[in-house]
């Protein structure tokens, strides 16, 4: 808001301008509600210092822009809501019913435990009252003794037993134009009065301050310390008002002890007067949105640092994790232990090394081939297990080593609330060592799908001759799972292949195993990948805080 637009608003002495006013709260409302939907996505997922306290600023944020400015904004024709507010036993109900000079709203000790607010509305101000909070929780009540253009509001105690009653005071406070603070000679030092003038100043709310059932023998002093303890808070400029202790009673209060607080509330009767007062609180509320907002924007860009601290800090352990994979299962051992006693027990049992091999070629029967292919099914269904079980080793191993860093000693902030879950993550594991390895299988039938072309291609019949001997003797499939066996280390079908192969076997040994030293890196980062896609959400992108940023500089343009 402009130094001449404040002007046209609010008028040189300040009167207000309706017509101003009201081009104004458009204006102001599409800003309020763009900053609201900003603020309602910029979710703070990450436990890290302050975060907490973000985030409670952010829902009070949210409640101010849902209870008061955007309601407030929108219809500034109705009348200026004026609540009483305060804690268990301040008097509220009592000075309520003795403003309006009858028993309107429940008072005494003893409330009943489900108490409703009550709401009073001059009648001829009823059909301007703004449909929101006030109108949704509290009973109405059309009184001639409310000052035109107010509506005057009786709320539960700030610090009532029921949750329920606690948090639509609260609500209520924040659809709130004024404040009208009762609190007692008692109780005044209390943390909770203070803490709610705190909340009111931290929204820009106008406030005034009733002290009730002051002695008369201590007032001065009373009235001197609330002063001070108001002026050290920058309160100063607050209305105080002094009830006297009139002993143990029932009933409404003499007139004369609440006559000061009528004719404050009459100096805001009728709609331009009232136009001011919601003016003057639309624009304290405005005023105090810039800082809010920039706390706000603030602590998002805090965690869009801390995921990228996170993000670096998963992804540091995939390079050594990837070639800690390749070496196992390069190294040669997948292809002993269990491939190894599943070779010697078709050794044992089907013979299949014994094929004879005359100039480089190997010589048999078709019938013998095939009962030699059928035999090696069993060693392919043992060569897909062991690397199935390679590939959950590595993933398993990647976790250890993301558990270690995530929340280990160094750790980045909420590296633990990302850690991967060993349990949650075992199926998945075991479904894509699976696929892995059935996938690396198809890889050797189709290697020896294409000796058949390169046989038929190539000039080297030497070459074409040895590639169909080997595929004659094992079959396709039993010859591609030699090859397998062979590329996991397999020393005993590594011999048998050098047989029937050669050194025309050594580039597709090669190929297989840079194959599936690919796959096993592949679940390392598979790994990383599972932990970081819990930092993949909007709040944490790097230009979250942007659009907080944008409406930040049109509140302060407006502002």
């Amino acid at each position: 808001m402009t130094p001449g637009t404040r002007s046209a608003v609010l008028g040189r002495r300040g009167g207000v301008d309706p017509n101003v006013a009201e081009q104004l709260g458009f204006t102001v409302h599409d800003v309020a509600r763009d900053l609201r939907r900003d603020v309602a996505a910029a979710t703070l997922p990450l436990p890290i210092d302050g975060a907490e306290e973000a985030e409670a600023s952010r829902q009070r944020l949210l409640a101010q822009l849902d209870e008061h400015l955007l309601p407030r904004l929108a219809e500034l024709s109705s009348p200026a809501v004026v609540v009483l507010a305060g804690s268990t036993g301040a008097g509220k109900s009592t000075l309520f019913n003795s403003l309006l000079r009858e028993e309107v709203s429940q008072a005494g000790v003893l409330r009943p435990t489900t108490r409703e607010p009550v709401v009073g509305v001059h009648p001829r101000d009823v059909d301007a009252l703004t449909p929101g909070p006030v109108t949704e929780l509290a009973r109405l009540v059309k009184h001639e003794g409310v000052p035109r253009g107010t509506a005057l509001m009786d709320a539960p105690d700030l610090d009532s037993f029921l949750s329920e009653n606690r948090s639509t005071a609260h609500q209520l406070l924040e659809a709130a134009d004024l404040w009208l603070f009762v609190t007692t000679a008692a109780r005044y030092g209390d943390a909770l009065p203070w803490q709610a003038l705190d909340r009111a100043k931290e929204r820009g709310a106008s406030v005034a301050m009733v002290l009730n059932r002051v002695p008369k023998e201590t007032l001065t002093t009373i009235r001197a310390d609330l002063n001070t303890r108001m002026k050290e808070r920058g309160m100063k400029d607050v209305p105080l008002f002094i009830v006297p202790d009139v002993g143990p009673h029932e009933g409404l209060l003499d007139p004369k002890l609440v006559a000061p607080i009528q004719r404050w509330l009459g100096l805001m009767a009728g709609p331009e007067r009232s136009r001011t007062i919601i003016l003057r609180t639309l624009k304290g509320a405005l005023g105090a949105l810039p800082e809010w907002v920039m706390g706000l924007v603030a602590a998002v860009e805090q965690q869009g640092t801390a995921a990228f601290d996170l993000r670096n800090a998963s992804e540091s352990v995939v390079p050594n994790g990837q070639l800690a994979a390749r070496t196992a299962i390069l190294s040669g051992a997948a292809g002993e232990g269990t491939v190894a006693t599943r070779f010697a027990e078709l050794e044992s049992t089907s013979r299949i090394s014994r094929v004879t091999v005359r100039d480089g070629i190997a010589r048999t029967t078709k019938r013998a081939g095939k009962a030699r292919e059928a035999a090696l099914a069993q060693l392919r269904e043992e060569i897909e297990a062991t690397v199935a079980r390679a590939f959950v080793a590595a993933g398993v191993r990647a976790e250890e080593s993301l558990r270690t860093a995530l929340s280990g000693p160094g750790a980045p902030p909420a590296g633990e609330t990302i850690l991967p879950s060993g349990s949650a993550r075992a199926p998945d594991r075991v479904t894509r060592g699976q696929t892995a390895a059935t996938a690396w299988s198809g890889l050797a039938d189709d290697i020896v799908g294409r000796m058949e072309v390169t046989a038929t291609e190539s000039t080297d019949a030497e070459t074409a001759a040895r590639a169909a001997g080997a595929r004659k003797a094992f079959g396709d499939t039993g010859l591609a799972t030699l090859l397998l066996a062979t590329a996991l280390g397999n020393e005993d079908s590594a011999r048998l292949i050098d047989r029937v192969l050669g050194e025309d076997a050594e580039e597709t040994v090669e190929e297989l195993q840079g194959d599936v030293a690919d796959k096993v890196a592949l679940a390392v980062a598979e790994e990383a990948r599972s932990v970081q896609s819990a930092l993949d959400v909007p709040a944490l992108a790097d230009d979250a805080a942007a659009p907080l940023r944008v409406r930040l500089a049109e509140l302060r343009r407006l502002t």
